[in-house]
Formats: structure tokens, C-alpha cells, sequence
């Protein structure tokens, strides 16, 4: 079982789905991060799709924090994206401002990872996550 602590932050109140995609491709927002993972397995088999995680509600001030379970191993979902937005399944926009992506990684200890995030700028993780706080991520 994997325990996922999801802390949201900035969006509009209401219900928001959490899936896992994929991909781990967030070139393009959601709109590349592929289907909702093993959808299409579970369709067939008539089961859940393992990327569904369930759902989020966040209130008044922007602000929700869940914890979800599901029966996966973590090293599975290492590399995919996950997707929290108003709908499931559709046509994600990555235009919308209440549609969040992201990469699942494995963490390393805090201060620990000294790695390049990009050859190309050779910034590490912690260089880059220094620029996406000021520029007001949590």
C-alpha cells in the first residue's frame, strides 16, 4: 500500500480528481501527460485503473490537504506525472489555472541531491527549486 500526502495550495474551491498518468511528459502541461495510467488494461479487465487515486476537496481559502491510499508500489509510479483537475478523464487544457501537474520522483534526504535538473543549464534540483519559490510556488 502507498500512502499519498497530497497538500494543495492556490486553487479555486471545489472537487478535484488526483490521477497518475503515464507519462511523466509535462512539456505541454496535462495535455502530455497521456491517459490516466492502465486505463485502458482496466477497461478490458473491467477493474479500476490503478491511476485514479481519488478525489480532493478544497475549500474556501484555496487550501487542501488529503491523504490517499492505493494498492501500488512507489518504484511504479517513479518517472509518471500526476494530474489534479476539476475532471477525471477528457481533454486536460493547459491553460487552466486550476489544473496542476506534476512529476512523481523519489526524494532524496532534504539538502541531499545535488544533481542537475537540466544539462543545459546545469542548475541543481535545489537552484531550481529556488527560482520557482520566487516566482511564488510553495
Amino acid at each position: 500500500m502507498t500512502i499519498i500526502d497530497l497538500s494543495i495550495r492556490g486553487l479555486s474551491p471545489g472537487t478535484y480528481h488526483a490521477t497518475v498518468r503515464e507519462t511523466g511528459d509535462i512539456s505541454e502541461g496535462p495535455e502530455s501527460t497521456g491517459p490516466i495510467w492502465e486505463a485502458v488494461k482496466a477497461k478490458k479487465e473491467g477493474t479500476p485503473a490503478r491511476g485514479v487515486f481519488g478525489t480532493v476537496e478544497v475549500g474556501k481559502g484555496g487550501i487542501s490537504t488529503v491523504f490517499l491510499d492505493k494498492p501500488v508500489q512507489v518504484w511504479e509510479m517513479i518517472g509518471r506525472s500526476i494530474v489534479v483537475a476539476r475532471q477525471q478523464n477528457g481533454k486536460l487544457d493547459k491553460n487552466d489555472a486550476d489544473t496542476i501537474v506534476g512529476v512523481i520522483a523519489r526524494s532524496a534526504g532534504v539538502w541531499d541531491n545535488d544533481k542537475t535538473v537540466c544539462s543545459c543549464s546545469g542548475k541543481t534540483v535545489w537552484e531550481e527549486r529556488k527560482e520557482q519559490v520566487d516566482r511564488g510556488m510553495l
